[in-house]
């Protein structure tokens, strides 16, 4: 395949960290846009597992870093899932741009949730896919449970993340309040498919449920069977961009 790694303007106006791939030929069905689990990057192994079976598949596949993480400029700080929404948006329009723009949203697990709620602003969208994904981004709070009283008190804290330290602020609590309801779902008017996994221990396959029942058809759901959360073993990053192509040839 043809991978090719650049920077773009992100919606704060910071330089975002992208990875195009498009088949050898040069050739595609259609354009992907990727978004990333929470706290994660553009190179986890499940997007970039995904991303390769796609790309072999004939669709091209954009992911890229949201602002203050990976190889992206900006401070994480600073960010919310508001601006995860309008990074996306961002990442939309250079596509548009520069190559075509995207017929084809995938999100894993809170970047799930964040394409969710950007399609709408997508006209170019014409299917959705989540993978392990919370039905609304509130979900994340228990994470910073431990933390909140410190945050509202001094305004932010620092938090352990999946293992990393990440500075996190009042505003990003108060955002996430924005976001506390699946209603938007049900405005999608994309075609929508929903991986996940009932033996799920991070995002529980109950937010899958919530989220199928708030979208309009046309909409499908696919246990992941055993999976984990990240997909960490390849047959199963393999299996979701299998099934995704063959969903998605119906409606791209």
């Amino acid at each position: 395949m043809q991978r090719t790694r650049f920077e773009f303007p992100g919606a704060q106006g910071h330089a975002l960290a992208g990875l195009l791939e498009i088949p050898d030929t040069g050739e595609y069905v259609a354009m992907a846009l990727f978004a990333h689990c929470f706290t994660c990057g553009k190179d986890s192994a499940a997007a970039s597992r995904i991303a390769r079976q796609l790309v072999d598949q004939g669709i091209a596949v954009l992911r890229f870093d949201f602002t203050g993480l990976g190889s992206s400029d900006g401070e994480f700080a600073n960010t919310n899932f508001s601006s995860n929404i309008e990074d996306l948006l961002a990442a939309s329009a250079w596509l548009q741009e520069h190559h075509r723009a995207p017929r084809l949203l995938i999100g894993h697990s809170l970047g799930g949730a964040a394409v969710l709620a950007a399609a709408q602003q997508m006209d170019c969208v014409e299917a959705v896919a989540t993978i392990a994904a919370p039905s609304t981004a509130t979900h994340v709070r228990h994470l910073f449970a431990d933390d909140r009283e410190e945050i509202r008190r001094q305004g932010h804290a620092r938090v352990d993340l999946a293992g990393r330290p990440f500075t996190v602020k009042a505003q990003f609590l108060d955002d996430l309040e924005k976001w506390n309801s699946a209603d938007h779902i049900n405005n999608l008017r994309k075609a929508l498919i929903v991986f996940h996994s009932p033996v799920d221990e991070l995002v529980d396959v109950s937010e899958a449920a919530a989220i199928y029942q708030a979208a309009m058809h046309p909409k499908s759901f696919i246990s992941l069977d055993d999976a984990d959360h990240m997909l960490s073993r390849s047959e199963d990053a393999v299996y979701v961009a299998n099934v995704l192509v063959a969903w998605a040839t119906r409606y791209l």
